[in-house]
Order: structure tokens, then C-alpha cells, then sequence
């Protein structure tokens, strides 16, 4: 099969060796320097760097000019002497204390900056191009935005005007431009150019969005910092076909390049019940729904693969019911977070309560000593360096583990884990940089990982080794969400116990959060095209599917295009009014998702101008899918509904989620 992304792909492995022996007289060094103009060859073209602004530039191979970015805000200084590499250049800024090297990698135009003092750049400044017509952001599972739409930039959608942390509050560390064309039909709507920028040091990088003359910009910085352990910052270039999702294939393949893409398959082959998550739903379950009956109403629907969580309250799902949906080929796990510490004599959570002084002696402490609150202002966070100290002779984690299993559940959900928020630890005995507040929880969860089906919330790339599934990548949440969750009244709170309402009451959402989060429009799979087939991603435990009415259609749309699952709360009622949709839909998912979990997205394509009808391809042709997000009839295809041709099929399998049949009982 040919596809753009495809070419996109082989254009980021491209070798470095197609960088040497371009500076003549038998040279074996890379590129040419010029009155303090590096040029590197990369795959697609030429890039320049001035070494005296960092202002980065490429040719295309078709002749096409790019500005990559602009010069360092504020300044850098009269730089040092430039010394060629073997594949690039080095030189300084000796009045900012800065090293630079550029070289070119796989294909890749790599700058490295390191610092020999704390301090902050902005840079690369992008999105300045004249041609720039789009950027895409991975902000949950992905967005890609005109760049002159009024909508992004009058910052209603909480773009223009924001500064992101690309660590924690983008899925992947990256972003992307695309120039030239429209929103057209194919790829990025005629650009026929584009630009990856990816970010591998996210830590400590921001990344800041502005509306000049009515065009999004984006400017990264960069905090250099030795005690966050953030004094080296890299960012590598490449360039594009404009492809929407050509970023999240370049990282892709820069992810499996450098040994850090996982396999669902090999997961499967470590630990078999991984299997069970290709065709299943999610689902949290409260009252009847986490009972052996509960379970036994769900199978009879005939809903044959499901994965089903509950929270440690006091009535977590017994022995019987964890049996009951073993048996029925389900994956159990309960909630545990490993994160919050309070006085096991108030403490509002079962998940809170530690034994001896785990509280308050592992908190979290910043530098002035005092404690890092924990969420919500209810105790402290604790230190995963702590926890791991101590782990080898206290088993303050397993003995958790151990517990929290003892009903034979074989998966479980440790939240927070694997997301963006990492701290810096102060505290005597058990200090920590952000990097290895990572490197603790990444051992935590790998050894989780060798024996239950482990899923964690938002999960960064940086665990996508570990992860066979997570909560929350999939939703590209905007600011407003949390200040509608925290509209108890509207959003509704965490009671009555065995139907929460802040998980059970439908709620209408604005319509500025709508659009930000659901129009079609907007909404490309970044996540999906950089690591379907490592894990399997749903959104957000928080916003099951029946949360947000208006929604329904599109998310369900959205879950068949992206094959990934959708994410339900269950009780008894629930059960009784949805139970008959939530079974039609999965019915419909569980072949598709069986045959193309663990294969990698291949493609993904506008069909119409509008962008209303959208396609992927998943692996070499083993599963199409054809959505309609608009009103009217595609090829035959009538809006709202959406086409999967498994291959071998005759037929595509149809599916309208507004016309599934949900009668009562």
C-alpha cells in the first residue's frame, strides 16, 4: 500500500549517512559552512543554521524556501569559533554560558544546547514561515489548526495566548507546521511542505502560542536548570510532506530508532491476559455492576470482551465477581494510586492510608522544606525516590499490590504514574531531579507490568514500554473542562456512593469547550499515528461516553476512526438503560479493534474540503475506516455513520452510533 504518511516514514529513517561527503575535496565531514551559515543535509532537502542567532532555514528538494525558525529572542551574544564534527558543527556563546552542536541524525537536523549555568531560552521560534497554513499540537490525542482560523486565535479555545509544559501537558513532545495549501481535500488540504519539531529533553520546555497578525505562532523555551537535572536541551528537525499527522510518524520512527517504541505484541507474549484488551470496552463500575450478577447481565447482552475497574472504597468488587468476569473473558483492576500520602487517621481514601510514617516522613518536600501539597489540597505527594529506597526491605508497594489483588484481579490502574507531573525532591534521604522521579516510577510500573495488565492515566511516551493501556491520552482537554468540573452543582460530586454524579450525570458542555474538544474539524489522531500497536488508548475516566449527550456521535465516530475503546461508567440502572448500546457498539468494535489493535496507523486522510469525512489505514491494509462526521451522504456513506472494510471483507460493516437500538430492561 502507498500512502503519504508512508513516505513520510521512510523519509524520517532515512540515514544519516546520505549527510556525509557533501563538503568536497574528499571531505568526509558533513555539510558546508559559510560566513557562519552551517548547512547539514536532511532527508527531504537542506537545512541552514546561522550560528550566530540560531535562526534555522531548509531548502526543499523541489527548490522550496522554509523558515524553520527564527533567531533566539533577546539575543545570544558574539558567538564562539565554529569547529567542524565528523556530522556537524560545535561552537559557543560564551556570554550566556552556551555550547551548542548541530548535526544531522537519521534524517534529522538535531541542535543540542547545553548550559553551564541556570537559565532560560526561547527557542525554536516557529510557525513565522509566510506559508505556514496549519500547526498541529498534540494536546490529548491531537489537533491540527489553520493557523489564521478566528476561532484558535482569538484564544476561545485556550491555544492563543497559553503557555503549555510540553512534559505534562502535551500527550506527545512535539508539534508540527504545515505550509501551503487550504483545508482541502488529502494530507494537509494541498501543502505540499512541513516541518516536525520534536522535543526529547521535555523536560523543563514550555512551549508558548500567540496570534500575530492572525496567525498562530509557536515558541518553545527551555528552563536550564541543575537541580531539575534540565541543563541539556535538544530539539530536532525534520521536513515534511504536511501530511496532518507527519510529526507523530517522524516520532515514531525516532521512538524506534532509539529502542523506545513498545510492542503490544510482545506484551501479549510476556503476559497473555494483555490479549483480552484487544476488542474490549472500558468501563468503571459502581453498585450492581461490580458484582458477579452485575457481570453476569453485561455477558448476557453479549458484550464478550470488557475491561472493568473500581475504585478501593468499601465495597470493591469481591472474589465472585472477579471470578464471575474472568470467566466471562474480561480484565478486572482496581484504582490504586501510589501518589498521595495523608494521616491514616482522617484520610479521605483508602488509597491514602500508608502504614507506620509513610506519611509524613516520604512527602515530597520542596526546597524551603514544607510539603508538596498533594491533589485537590488533601496531603502530600510522595516521594517515588522514598518508595523506592525503601522498597527492598519494607515491600511497602507490593504488600500494596498484594492487597489490592488478593480478589484475583489481574489488571490494575496506578494513577498519576505515568503522566506529565513530576516533582523535584528535597527531602533528607530521599532526594530526587524530575528525570528520576521518572526513571522510579518507570521501574514501579515495570515490575507491575510482569504480572498484571497495567494502564495508568495520560500516558507520556516515556512509558508507552511499560503501559499496555492508559485513561486519558485520548482527550484533548482545554482549561475550561477543569473549571467545569469543579462546578459541583453542574458537574455534580462524588456522591451518592454507588452512583457518583460527577460520573453518572449527563452534562452539557459550552459551546467554546465543545469546539475545542470535539469538533471533527480540529481533530487528528497524533497519538494514535506515533504509538497504536504500543498501547491501547481511551479518554478519560471522568468523561465516559454517556457523560456528554451531544457528544455521543462523534466520540463514538471518533473511537471506530482511531480504533480505540470507548470508556463507560457502570451500575445497575445504567446497565438497564444503556446496556443494549453499550453490547451493539462493542460488537461492532471488537473485530476491528482484534485484528488492528496491534498494528501501527498507517494513514490518515481528509476526504472532503470541509474535513467532515476522514480516513486511516492500519498496517498494511488490514483494517480501512471511513467516518462521516457531516450531514450528508459520502459515496453512500450517510452522515453520522462510519464504514470499516476489514480486509478480505466484501462489504465495508456499518455502523450509525444515533440509530443503535437501546430499548429499556
Amino acid at each position: 500500500m502507498t500512502s503519504k504518511l508512508i513516505r513520510v516514514i521512510a523519509a524520517s529513517l532515512a540515514l544519516s549517512a546520505t549527510a556525509v561527503g557533501i563538503s568536497g575535496c574528499g571531505s568526509a565531514q558533513a555539510g558546508t559552512l559559510e560566513g557562519g551559515r552551517l548547512m547539514l543535509p536532511v532527508a527531504g532537502g537542506t537545512a541552514t543554521v546561522d550560528t550566530a542567532t540560531l535562526g534555522v532555514s531548509a531548502r526543499a528538494d523541489d527548490g522550496t524556501q522554509l523558515v524553520l525558525s527564527e533567531a533566539v529572542g533577546g539575543g545570544l551574544g558574539a558567538p564562539g569559533p565554529v569547529t567542524r564534527t565528523a556530522d556537524g558543527a560545535r561552537w559557543t556563546y560564551p556570554a550566556k554560558g552556551l555550547s551548542v552542536t548541530a548535526r544531522t541524525e537519521q534524517g534529522r537536523l538535531r541542535i543540542g544546547i547545553r548550559a553551564d549555568r541556570d537559565q532560560s531560552v526561547s527557542w525554536p521560534v516557529t510557525g513565522t514561515d509566510r506559508a505556514a497554513s496549519a500547526v498541529q499540537v498534540p494536546r490529548g490525542e491531537g489537533l491540527d489548526i489553520p493557523v489564521r482560523d478566528a476561532f484558535w486565535n482569538s484564544g476561545r479555545g485556550g491555544l492563543a495566548g497559553s503557555t503549555v509544559d510540553v512534559g505534562a501537558d502535551l500527550a506527545l513532545p512535539l508539534w508540527g507546521y504545515a505550509m501551503g495549501g487550504g483545508s482541502g481535500a488529502s494530507g494537509s488540504g494541498g501543502a505540499r511542505h512541513g516541518v516536525s519539531y520534536l522535543t526529547p529533553t521535555d523536560l523543563g520546555t514550555s512551549l508558548a502560542f500567540a496570534s500575530r497578525g492572525g496567525a498562530l505562532r509557536a515558541t518553545a523555551a527551555h528552563d536550564f536548570s541543575a537541580g531539575d537535572g534540565t541543563r541539556d536541551y535538544q530539539v530536532s528537525f525534520a521536513l515534511t510532506d504536511g501530511d496532518p499527522v507527519a510529526p507523530a510518524a517522524d516520532y515514531r520512527s525516532y521512538l524506534a530508532q532509539h529502542g523506545q517504541l513498545g510492542s503490544l505484541r510482545k506484551k501479549i507474549a510476556k503476559n497473555p491476559a494483555n490479549g483480552k484488551l484487544l476488542g474490549a470496552f472500558h468501563a468503571y463500575v459502581w453498585g450492581e455492576a461490580r458484582t458477579a450478577a452485575g457481570v453476569a447481565r453485561l455477558r448476557k447482552l453479549g458484550v464478550d470482551r470488557m475491561w472493568l475497574g473500581y475504585d478501593a472504597g468499601p465495597d470493591p468488587m469481591d472474589a465472585a465477581a472477579v471470578r464471575a468476569a474472568k470467566q466471562a473473558g474480561y480484565l478486572v483492576g482496581p484504582y490504586d494510586s501510589f501518589a498521595n500520602g495523608q494521616d491514616p487517621k482522617a484520610a479521605d481514601s483508602p488509597t491514602s492510608k500508608w502504614p507506620g510514617t509513610v506519611y509524613p516522613d516520604f512527602c515530597v518536600r520542596k526546597a524551603d522544606g514544607t510539603a508538596e501539597t498533594g491533589f485537590g489540597g488533601r496531603g502530600c505527594y510522595l516521594s517515588s525516590r522514598a518508595f523506592e529506597k525503601a522498597e527492598p526491605g519494607s515491600h511497602y508497594l507490593a504488600d500494596r499490590t498484594r492487597e489490592m489483588t488478593a480478589n484475583g484481579a489481574d489488571s490494575y490502574f496506578l494513577d498519576v504514574d505515568a503522566t506529565g507531573e513530576v516533582f523535584r525532591d528535597h527531602g533528607a534521604g530521599h532526594e530526587m531531579t524530575k528525570a528520576g522521579d521518572r526513571e522510579n516510577r518507570l521501574a514501579r510500573m515495570a515490575r507491575l507490568a510482569k504480572g498484571l495488565v497495567l494502564g495508568s492515566e495520560a500516558a507520556q511516551p516515556w512509558a508507552n514500554g511499560v503501559l499496555a493501556f492508559d485513561h486519558g491520552s485520548g482527550t484533548p482537554v482545554a482549561d475550561g473542562l477543569w473549571k467545569l468540573e469543579r462546578d459541583k452543582e453542574t458537574w455534580g460530586g462524588y456522591y451518592p456512593q454507588n452512583a457518583p454524579k460527577n460520573f453518572f450525570k449527563p452534562v452539557p458542555l459550552p459551546a467554546d469547550l465543545a469546539t475545542a474538544m470535539y469538533d471533527p474539524k480540529y481533530r487528528v489522531p497524533l497519538y494514535e499515528t506515533a504509538l497504536h500497536g504500543s498501547l491501547v488508548n481511551a479518554e478519560r475516566w471522568e468523561l465516559s461516553y454517556d457523560k456528554l449527550p451531544a457528544q455521543k456521535t462523534t466520540r463514538a465516530l471518533l473511537a471506530m476512526l482511531y480504533n480505540t475503546p470507548l470508556n463507560f461508567v457502570l451500575d445497575g440502572p445504567s446497565l438497564t438503560k444503556n446496556g443494549a448500546e453499550l453490547a451493539a457498539l462493542q460488537k461492532y468494535f471488537a473485530p476491528l479493534h482484534r485484528a488492528a489493535g496491534a498494528e501501527r496507523m498507517t494513514s490518515f486522510q481528509w476526504l472532503t474540503g470541509d474535513r467532515s469525512v476522514q480516513r486511516t489505514v492500519f498496517g498494511d491494509g488490514v483494517l480501512t475506516v471511513t467516518a462521516n462526521f457531516g450531514d450528508r451522504a459520502y459515496h453512500g456513506l450517510p452522515g453520522g455513520c462510519v464504514d470499516a472494510r476489514l480486509r478480505g471483507d466484501a462489504q465495508p460493516r456499518r455502523l450509525c452510533p444515533a440509530q443503535v437500538d437501546t430499548p429499556a430492561g
